[in-house]
């Protein structure tokens, strides 16, 4: 936010310079004062993302020593970045979410995820199956709709909508989401697997397609291979994208 008025303030004091203190009117004057605030939006954004993105990658050097509480209160470092910018609280908010999550506190992880960013498909995955846990199925179809909607590319989304559904006895409702996910998605062969198994009855192995994707929202016990590791490797798309 404080960029955003910042511009403002320059591109308004440039429009009012060029007014009153040449012979040009208003008209041309403010043309330059929109360029100068465009320019110096992007130019504080930019500085503002950088420093974010320097935060994101010592939180990555953490999560791979395995030092989860490190991770999250150099995450929560970031939120005096937060008035500058907008979408630096959801992004932050959307990882801290991820890494309770992950480590399994989902009562500290659902603040943080119901504040996530709307495009960071695994905190929305994980906020849905969060709301599941707690027996608000209603609540978790609302956010897998709206999660499927913004995020249409990612099949553990809309594999893991389906699994919910199909393990509740909803077995057509699970048909059809896993059919408009491959209708999204034609070239996505592991989502017309599923969307087979399913319509022949069997059960979806969603393990075997997704491996530590999948057993990252804590919906099924992971195989031994699995067991200790950090829910992901470090993923950088994972965690993190504006």
């Amino acid at each position: 936010m404080w960029n955003l008025l910042i511009s403002l303030a320059l591109g308004v004091a440039v429009a009012l310079g060029i007014r009153f203190g040449t012979e040009f009117g208003w008209a041309a004057a403010v043309f330059p004062g929109l360029i100068v605030a465009l320019a110096a939006y992007l130019v504080l954004a930019r500085r503002t993302w950088k420093r974010l993105e320097v935060i994101f990658e010592g939180m990555q050097r953490e999560v791979q020593a395995q030092k989860f509480d490190k991770a999250i209160q150099t995450l929560e470092g970031g939120f005096a970045l937060a008035p500058w910018q907008f979408l630096v609280a959801s992004q932050l908010h959307s990882n801290i979410g991820i890494l309770q999550y992950i480590r399994k506190d989902f009562d500290a992880a659902l603040p943080h995820l119901e504040k996530s960013f709307s495009r960071n498909w695994i905190a929305r995955g994980m906020l849905a199956v969060a709301r599941y846990k707690k027996r608000d199925l209603a609540g978790a179809k609302k956010v897998f709709e709206d999660a499927v909607k913004t995020n249409k590319k990612e099949g553990v989304l809309w594999s893991s909508y389906a699994w919910v559904l199909e393990n509740e006895g909803e077995h057509e409702a699970a048909i059809s989401v896993l059919g408009r996910a491959v209708q999204a998605n034609g070239s996505d062969e592991k989502l017309k697997t599923s969307l087979q198994a399913l319509q022949n009855g069997k059960k979806l192995k969603l393990g075997k397609l997704y491996a530590e994707q999948w057993f990252q929202f804590h919906l099924e016990a992971p195989p031994p291979q699995f067991v200790g590791g950090p829910g992901f490797r470090g993923n950088r798309r994972a965690l993190y994208g504006r």
